[in-house]
């Protein structure tokens, strides 16, 4: 079962953020449940056998209040992908830092191979790609953050990390939103 976080302060920003994902999720004929994160009881996250952790609105940061909620990121041998708020909380949740940092639209990131089975994510040799951004926080870029985690794509204008594996576990973020312009990432996650 794939278990998917809906962030999202707002029933109408669901829409946005984590219909898009569940679309996904249903088109691969797998099982899931769509939990806000408020209301997830640890038996969910036992049953689930991957999870999705859904980003939210701009103005929508109730989710840092609840970082706590989270904790389970740092015991689980789960497979996770978190999408823009979900990386952040990853990174939270493995004692990196989450700054204030805004893109919007489309941005040219360069993603390395091999990023959840992605070996050409653009149609150039340099794999390089416009992706959809939509946040005003992001995880910094220091020492410790590159110590728990491969750093898969940054930003070519700004450098912005945009998504992230774990060094030792299967919990992968993405800062930017899959969901909208590579959805094979999400695809890859679910069935790999």
């Amino acid at each position: 079962m794939i278990l998917i976080i809906n962030l999202c302060r707002e029933e109408l920003h669901e829409l946005e953020f984590v219909k898009p994902v569940l679309d996904i999720v249903k088109a691969s004929k797998k099982k899931y449940l769509v939990e806000h994160y408020l209301k997830i009881k640890p038996k969910v996250i036992e049953k689930a056998d991957k999870i999705i952790i859904c980003g939210t609105s701009l103005r929508d940061f109730d989710y840092l209040e609840n970082k706590d909620k989270f904790s389970f990121l740092k015991k689980t041998a789960k497979p996770v992908l978190g999408i823009c708020a979900g990386m952040q909380l990853i990174a939270l949740a493995f004692g990196c830092e989450v700054v204030k940092g805004k893109e919007i639209g489309l941005t040219r990131v360069r993603v390395d191979k091999g990023f959840l089975g992605v070996e050409e994510i653009g149609k150039e040799e340099s794999n390089e790609v416009d992706v959809y951004d939509l946040h005003n926080m992001v995880v910094e870029d220091n020492e410790y953050l590159r110590e728990n985690f491969d750093v898969f794509a940054s930003s070519l204008k700004t450098g912005i990390v945009q998504a992230v594996k774990h060094k030792e576990k299967e919990i992968y973020g993405t800062l930017f939103h899959p969901e909208v312009r590579q959805k094979e990432i999400i695809k890859n996650f679910i069935e790999g």
